[in-house]
C-alpha cells in the first residue's frame, strides 16, 4: 500500500459542480425525443461534459477514492508510510489556516489532532479528505488517498499504473 496527495483551490461555486465531481455512468441517458425534447437535449450534453471532463479535471470528486481515477499528474505527492503523508497534510493546513474563513478552523490545536487523525486513519488503510473555506469565496480540498488497494475502491488501479 501506498498514499497518494491532492489538493484543489478553486472557486466555491465550481467545486458546488457535483456533475462534474462524479463519475459517468457506464451506460449513456437515452437519446433524446427529437429537437424539441430541451430535457433529453440538456442531459445528452451534460453527459458528454462529465465523460471529458471528470477524468482530466483536477475538481475533487465526490467520494475520496474517486481521485485515484484522475491522471497521475494531480498527484501532490506520494508516500509508503502514513507519517508522512499526515505530516504534508500538516504542512499544507499550516500553510492555508491564514486565509481560512472560519477563524474557529484557524486553531493551531484543531489543525493538529486533524493531522494525528489523519496518521491513524492512513495507518489502517482508510482516506482522508479536509475542505475549507477560504476568504474571497474560495475552498480548499486536500486528500489523502491510499493506493493498492484502497478500501473503498479495491478495483480501481492506481494512476501511476495505467
Amino acid at each position: 500500500m501506498h498514499i497518494h496527495a491532492y489538493l484543489w483551490t478553486g472557486p466555491k461555486a465550481h467545486f458546488d459542480e457535483d456533475a462534474l465531481r462524479r463519475p459517468p455512468y457506464p451506460d449513456p441517458p437515452p437519446p433524446p425525443a427529437g429537437e424539441d425534447d430541451k430535457d433529453g437535449l440538456r442531459l445528452a450534453a451534460r453527459y458528454r461534459q462529465v465523460v471529458a471532463e471528470f477524468p482530466v479535471t483536477g475538481l475533487p470528486p465526490i467520494e475520496t477514492a474517486h481521485w485515484l481515477m484522475k491522471p497521475s499528474k494531480l498527484i501532490r505527492g506520494t508516500w509508503k508510510d502514513p507519517k508522512p503523508a499526515a505530516e504534508w497534510l500538516g504542512l499544507q493546513l499550516a500553510e492555508y489556516a491564514p486565509r481560512f474563513a472560519s477563524e474557529q478552523d484557524r486553531d493551531t490545536t484543531r489543525l493538529a489532532v486533524h493531522v494525528a487523525a489523519a496518521a491513524d486513519r492512513l495507518g489502517w488503510g482508510g482516506d482522508v479528505s479536509l475542505g475549507h473555506y477560504l476568504n474571497g469565496q474560495s475552498y480548499l480540498s486536500l486528500a489523502l488517498v491510499t493506493c493498492t488497494p484502497n478500501n473503498a475502491a479495491p478495483d480501481t488501479l492506481c494512476p501511476e499504473r495505467r
